[in-house]
């Protein structure tokens, strides 16, 4: 019932911050390689990352914030290929559930020692997640590294990291 609520009225929950760190074994595109990018999409919200010019294993390191009004809502990913004068390539897409992630926000365990592993998320057949990953709390925060395995695609993989960022909640007259 919460969850609806929380739909309805659009109230920030919170900010999660996804740094795209790096794609491993992407797919070629071009002669030889590729010229990627990502794009994240929650809900209508739709961030990208710069393109990273001949790599199939690109380095982003790059932040990309979304503002959380639904944790059942997944997060997806789709990988691109830049083109000039012609559409852009798909290299792959994925998608990653926050639930797990959010209980752990929930919990509220501010005070534990850093590197504290709060759960484990395990790879399956509904998840795109290539390895186990574990939430941990960092610097008081809650994080979560992830490889995703791309499909739609014949390989590729793509490292997150996931960090909360709590938003102060209105004051109330």
């Amino acid at each position: 019932m919460t969850d609806n609520k929380v739909n309805r009225t659009g109230h920030v929950l919170g900010l999660l911050r996804i740094t795209v760190k790096r794609g491993i074994n992407l797919a070629i595109r071009d002669i030889k390689s590729s010229d990627p990018y990502v794009i994240v999409c929650l809900g209508k919200q739709k961030l990208r990352t710069r393109v990273i010019r001949r790599s199939l294993n690109p380095v982003w390191n790059e932040d990309l914030t979304l503002c959380i009004t639904n944790p059942n809502e997944p997060v997806k990913l789709f990988v691109y290929d830049h083109d000039t004068f012609t559409l852009d390539d798909k290299m792959g897409d994925a998608e990653f559930d926050i639930r797990y992630f959010m209980e752990a926000v929930k919990m509220n365990l501010n005070g534990l020692p850093d590197g504290t592993v709060i759960t484990k998320v395990r790879p399956d057949r509904k998840n795109c997640i290539a390895e186990e990953s574990c939430i941990v709390m960092m610097n008081g925060k809650v994080t979560q590294n992830m490889f995703l395995r791309l499909r739609n695609v014949e390989c590729g993989e793509i490292e997150l990291k996931l960090q909360w960022i709590d938003v102060p909640s209105p004051k109330r007259a």
